[in-house]
């Protein structure tokens, strides 16, 4: 089952994507252009191809934007290639730390650790002998 392009729908995200509001497009093509018109055109599946020339120097943005764009198509495509938005970031990941120098200094930093909590325990040792008397 083939799906039909909406030319309409395809200039009204484009001119969204570009922020631009139905009144600018329609100040942009002419005197005989206004919102109401733009609105109405929006809606039309098919657009005459010299008007589609007109909006395409208006927008920049080639013609065949708007005549082979496919949503559908776009999100099928974006979601096939990125794995959950994961991909991304693997791609642009660049470890700068080296990682067995981060292990190396956990490793004294643990052994510090242990020899602080040893003296600790003699020096508890000695006032608990003192305090039994011994």
């Amino acid at each position: 089952m083939e799906q039909k392009i909406h030319q309409g729908r395809n200039v009204k995200r484009f001119r969204e994507m570009l922020n631009i509001k139905q009144e600018a497009l329609a100040y942009d093509l002419g005197e005989d252009w206004n919102q109401k018109k733009i609105s109405m055109l929006e809606q039309k599946d098919v657009i005459e191809e010299n008007l589609l020339k007109q909006i395409s120097a208006v927008l920049k943005i080639p013609v065949e934007a708007f005549q082979n764009f496919d949503e559908e198509q776009a999100i099928n495509i974006i979601s096939n290639t990125f794995d959950n938005c994961q991909q991304p970031a693997s791609v642009f990941y660049n470890s700068t730390i080296n990682q067995i120098d981060q292990f190396i200094k956990l490793h004294e930093e643990k052994i510090a650790l242990y020899e602080r909590m040893l003296k600790e325990k003699e020096e508890m040792m000695v006032r608990l002998e003192k305090l039994i008397g011994k």
